[in-house]
C-alpha cells in the first residue's frame, strides 16, 4: 500500500494592506538614510558661512594687513600709544575679519593692540574649512604674534571663534595670558542637538569643538560672556561651559542681548573691566 504523504500546509496569506505598509516603511527608511547621509556630507554648509574678499577690500584706515599683504593672516590695529597687551580675535562663523572692526574700536582705546585673525578659506585666504584646519592655523597665528609682539597676549573668541580660541589656547597655553569667550558653547554637539533634535548629532558631527574638554586644567583667567536672549547659542550652554572651568573665571551676562546684537549692549566700562580681569595675574 503506497505511503500517504500529507499535503503541505498552505502558505500564509499576506494581505495587500500589509504589503503596502511594509513597502511604505521601507520607503521611509530609505528616505531617512538618504537624508542622514546628505546632512553628514553637507554639514560644513550648516556651520561655516565664509565671505571671500581681497586684502585691499578688507584693509581700512587703522586696520592694516597682518603680518603683511603677501602672507595675510588677518588685520591689526595699533593703539595711539605704546601697547600694554595684544588681543587676538577669532570671529564668528559668518563674514570675514574685516567685519569685526568694533573690537579694534573698543580695545585700542584701552591701550590694546588688536589682531583680527582670519580663518583659512575666509576673506582672501585659501585652505580648508573645519576644526582641524582652523585650530592648527590659530596656533600658528598665536605663536607668530607672541614672537612679533611679546606678551601679554589675550585671546577673544566669539561664537564659533570661542571654540577655536579655546582649543588653540589649550595647545598654546604658555603663550596666552587670558581668554574671553563671547556667546560660547560647552560642546558643539549640544548646539546641534538643540537645533536639530531629530538628528543623532552626537555621532554625526566630524567637528567637535568641545570647549569644556579643551579648557580642563587651563589655569589662566577665562571670562565667559553670554547673551541673555540668545536663540542661536542659548545662554545655558555658555553657563554649562563656565561651570566646568577652574579658577580664575568670571561669568558675564549681557542683559537683553541676542546672539548678534550684543555689541550694542556693552560700553567702554564693560571692556575695561574685562581687560582688567584677564590681565589681573600680570
Amino acid at each position: 500500500m503506497p505511503a500517504i504523504v500529507p499535503a503541505p500546509a498552505p502558505a500564509p496569506l499576506v494581505s495587500p494592506r500589509t504589503t503596502l505598509v511594509r513597502s511604505g516603511l521601507l520607503r521611509w527608511l530609505a528616505a531617512g538614510l538618504v537624508l542622514l547621509a546628505g546632512v553628514y556630507m553637507l554639514q560644513d554648509h550648516f556651520l561655516y558661512f565664509p565671505d571671500k574678499a581681497s586684502v585691499d577690500d578688507m584693509v581700512s584706515p587703522g586696520l592694516r594687513a597682518w603680518p603683511g599683504p603677501e602672507d595675510f593672516r588677518g588685520l591689526v590695529a595699533e593703539p595711539a600709544g605704546p601697547a600694554r597687551a595684544t588681543a587676538m580675535v577669532f570671529h564668528g562663523n559668518a563674514g570675514h575679519a574685516g567685519h569685526r572692526e568694533y573690537y579694534a574700536s573698543a580695545l585700542t582705546k584701552l591701550g590694546i593692540r588688536v589682531i583680527l585673525a582670519e580663518y583659512p578659506a575666509y576673506g582672501p585666504r585659501t585652505g580648508a574649512l573645519g576644526e582641524r584646519s582652523f585650530v592648527e592655523d590659530a596656533e600658528q597665528s598665536i605663536a607668530l604674534a607672541r614672537r612679533q609682539f611679546g606678551g601679554p597676549l589675550l585671546l577673544i573668541g566669539e561664537s564659533l571663534g570661542a571654540g577655536v580660541a579655546a582649543a588653540a589656547a589649550a595647545r598654546q597655553r604658555d603663550n596666552v595670558a587670558g581668554l574671553l569667550l563671547i556667546t560660547p558653547w560647552d560642546k558643539l554637539a549640544h548646539i546641534a542637538s538643540h537645533h536639530y533634535p531629530w538628528l543623532p548629532a552626537g555621532w554625526m558631527l566630524h567637528d567637535r569643538y568641545d570647549s569644556a574638554a579643551n579648557l580642563a586644567g587651563f589655569g589662566r583667567p577665562v571670562m565667559v560672556a553670554i547673551a541673555e536672549r540668545d536663540t542661536i547659542v542659548p545662554a545655558r550652554f555658555g553657563k554649562a561651559l563656565y561651570e566646568t572651568l577652574g579658577e580664575p573665571r568670571r561669568l558675564a551676562v549681557i542683559d537683553g542681548a541676542g546672539h548678534n546684537d550684543w555689541t550694542g549692549r556693552v560700553d567702554a566700562g564693560w571692556w575695561q573691566d574685562a581687560v582688567a580681569f584677564l590681565l589681573r595675574a600680570r
